[in-house]
């Protein structure tokens, strides 16, 4: 069935194919209405689930790990503040092993108060054990969706799917809606082996001292490596039932590229549209997409860019004092590859608050890596008020920033 639905819509019906039995959420724009038709699903009969309405993004959180520990497959959405909100429970969901899965409709942290999109919310949350995966349409959602319950259970981790706000969220897109049946075969009730029951009881996150705590942790990492094959065979299955396949990594023209784009979410699409332009130009650019952030999947990326001259990545995020997130990650896993194969990376930071992200934003990039040797800082600002192709320091609007130590006009 093809049907013609917004983002936040495409992870609702994700979530009904998964046959998910419990449902707690508090709304947040732009999150809210990936809750609100699942309610709607609810009520009519449509899935099976219990749909707890709760007064806060924390409790939404414990309500879920509370479902996950007696057995039941558990969802919940969110964005932004109501994400920092769940911070604290995201450790103990991950540390516990739920397998919860939750949908962030990536949106800006305040202040300034903002709605529009920004990867610095979920990106926030990246050492607390959540499997991370972001999203460039809506297809490749509804099917991320449904693939990250059958990842979650197959290695008894959270997984988090990530999309751009209103980009996604909220543009209509024609999206391939699978047989639930064929869902069924690909991902069966969920059979937990430990969970809360009076027939066997057992006891759940006690205090755990240092002679014990630390095997915990460990075996919370090893999961984690495990969950970076475990995606490629969830994948490839989907792959060979519904013919779709993204790839934790996805490599687009870079056999003979000599400068390539490091993009993730609905920029890459922006970006896509680039290459394939200056391709026909006759320029070697190609463009690499990250679809898994955690794990992170150093390998593949090596592979992906070894002899690679320049690489430029968009960061649509910041990590303040340093930079670009994904840009810092990628710099750290081309660490050790030999210095004559080790591209030179690029970290552009791009895109706040919803800034849009055209085709020449993109070409300025592409052209400000040309003309540098290196990067003269680990930062590199492209879109700023009054930008010349270096960070804006005059020529801006006053604010009443411009009082504050440290903060330029």
């Amino acid at each position: 069935m093809k049907k013609v639905i917004v983002g936040n819509h495409a992870v609702s019906w994700g979530v009904q194919l998964a046959r998910t039995e419990v449902i707690s959420a508090y709304p947040i724009t732009p999150q809210t209405q990936v809750v609100e038709q699942l309610s709607e699903m609810c009520a009519s009969g449509e899935l099976n689930a219990r749909f707890i309405k709760v007064e806060s993004e924390h409790s939404a959180m414990a309500a879920c790990m509370g479902a996950s520990a007696a057995g039941a497959r558990a969802f919940t959405a969110t964005s932004s503040q109501g994400l920092a909100l769940m911070h604290e429970l995201l450790h103990w969901a991950a540390g516990a092993r739920h397998p919860i899965v939750m949908a962030d409709i990536n949106r800006s942290l305040g202040p300034g108060w903002n709605i529009w999109t920004e990867q610095t919310d979920s990106l926030a949350q990246r050492d607390t054990g959540w499997v991370q995966l972001y999203c460039e349409t809506n297809q490749e959602v509804l099917d991320t969706t449904i693939m990250s319950f059958r990842l979650a259970e197959q290695v008894n981790l959270p997984v988090m799917l990530v999309l751009d706000a209103f980009y996604l969220s909220h543009t209509a897109e024609p999206v391939d809606i699978p047989d639930r049946e064929l869902v069924d075969a690909f991902l069966p009730k969920r059979q937990a082996r430990l969970k809360l029951d009076t027939a066997e009881p057992h006891s759940f996150n006690a205090l755990v001292p240092p002679a014990s705590y630390m095997e915990m942790r460990h075996a919370l990492q090893e999961a984690m490596r495990e969950a970076r094959t475990a995606f490629d065979e969830v994948e490839e299955e989907w792959e060979q039932r519904f013919g779709r396949r993204y790839g934790a990594v996805e490599a687009y023209h870079t056999d003979d590229a000599d400068l390539v784009l490091v993009t993730s979410g609905t920029v890459t699409s922006t970006a896509r549209h680039v290459i394939d332009q200056r391709r026909a130009a006759g320029e070697r650019v190609g463009l690499v997409k990250i679809k898994m952030f955690r794990p992170f999947p150093t390998e593949t990326l090596r592979a992906a860019l070894a002899g690679i001259a320049r690489v430029a990545v968009l960061d649509r995020n910041l990590s303040p004092g340093r930079g670009g997130i994904f840009a810092e990650e990628l710099r750290a896993a081309l660490y050790d590859v030999p210095a004559e194969d080790r591209p030179q990376v690029y970290g552009y930071v791009l895109g706040l608050g919803g800034r849009d992200i055209r085709p020449d934003t993109i070409d300025t990039v592409i052209e400000r890596t040309r003309a540098a040797a290196a990067p003269d800082r680990e930062d590199l600002w492209v879109g700023l008020l009054g930008d010349d192709g270096a960070p804006a320091t005059t020529g801006r609007a006053q604010t009443s920033a411009d009082s504050l130590p440290g903060v330029e006009a």
